[in-house]
């Protein structure tokens, strides 16, 4: 597997403002090439998260020493927003289609990735989703109400639709997340004529398998691309962090709709792709967020590549 990375800003005045602001470099690739697959990782900027929502379980001083390992600020993080793009030759698989113009001032920044990428919209023969929530939905439409990828087929786990969709979910929510059901229900009605539900396990196209990693949401789903001999897991946001998901992965965490099962899903994850030497892209892992996992006398460690 050959890597090659490049990172594009519009302008030196824009790296400057992008930097001190904290924010992704808006025009962000980086390509590399597995078996007859080409993959890109397009920035779709960060997003800005308060500690409280992150750990709100897990005791200052613990959450302190980890975060002055990894020197991070205590205060909030700033995870990137990583989409996956593969092509195969006769598919362009966009995995996520990140959060759109109105979740986060700091996101929402695809369009440029695709702009720099030379990629036409119309290219895009799939989007693949890991899960409903904003950050990987919410960029559906632009801002005319046309969709962005116009001639895209779209897929989700039957598990995922089946919980946005219906509406009865707002009502279990807290407040804080009701507008998230309330923003997947109506993007996904949109696209309910054009969008395939698959089940766990299923080949959804030729060389992708859904992965059941729920927890994070009901129907969260991980994918394993393949290539040749060579593969590589799309995590999605079953792992998020990479500080506190691999040193702490038992830590529950407040993203997660099912604590427990987040963690059961995180370890799972963890587990195979530190024994088989897999390749990940990680949706919130550090730009472009492909690496591999190390576990050393039992604790894991990401290895950016």
């Amino acid at each position: 597997m050959s890597v090659s990375r490049r990172l594009v800003l519009q302008t030196g005045a824009a790296a400057v403002a992008a930097t001190s602001l904290g924010l992704s470099p808006v025009w962000a690739k980086s390509a590399l090439t597995m078996g007859s697959a080409k993959i890109d990782v397009l920035s779709d900027g960060n997003l800005v998260l308060p500690l409280r929502f992150t750990l709100p379980d897990i005791p200052k001083d613990e959450i302190a020493a980890l975060f002055k390992k990894y020197d991070l600020p205590t205060d909030s993080l700033k995870p990137d927003c990583n989409l996956t793009l593969v092509r195969d030759g006769e598919r362009t698989i966009l995995f996520d289609i990140g959060s759109g113009p109105n979740f986060m001032p700091s996101a929402g920044k695809l369009s440029s990735a695709v702009e720099e990428l030379g990629l036409d919209p119309s290219e895009v023969t799939h989007v693949v989703f890991t899960h409903a929530h904003p950050d990987h939905l919410w960029g559906l439409m632009d801002d005319f109400d046309e969709p962005v990828f116009p001639e895209a087929e779209y897929m989700i786990s039957k598990p995922e639709w089946d919980f946005w969709i219906d509406s009865n979910t707002v009502d279990k929510m807290s407040d804080a997340r009701k507008a998230f059901a309330v923003g997947a229900k109506r993007n996904l009605e949109i696209i309910e004529d054009k969008i395939t539900r698959f089940n766990y396990g299923e080949e959804i196209l030729p060389g992708i398998q859904a992965l059941d990693t729920n927890g994070h949401t009901p129907g969260h789903t991980s994918f394993e691309v393949r290539s040749g001999s060579e593969s590589l897991i799309v995590l999605g946001d079953a792992i998020t962090n990479h500080a506190i998901s691999f040193e702490k992965p038992n830590w529950p965490s407040g993203s997660d709709q099912d604590k427990d099962q987040g963690i059961k899903s995180r370890s799972m994850l963890l587990d195979r792709l530190a024994s088989e030497k897999l390749r990940m892209v990680g949706f919130h892992l550090p730009f472009p967020g492909i690496g591999i996992a190390e576990n050393i006398d039992g604790a894991y460690r990401f290895v950016a590549a």
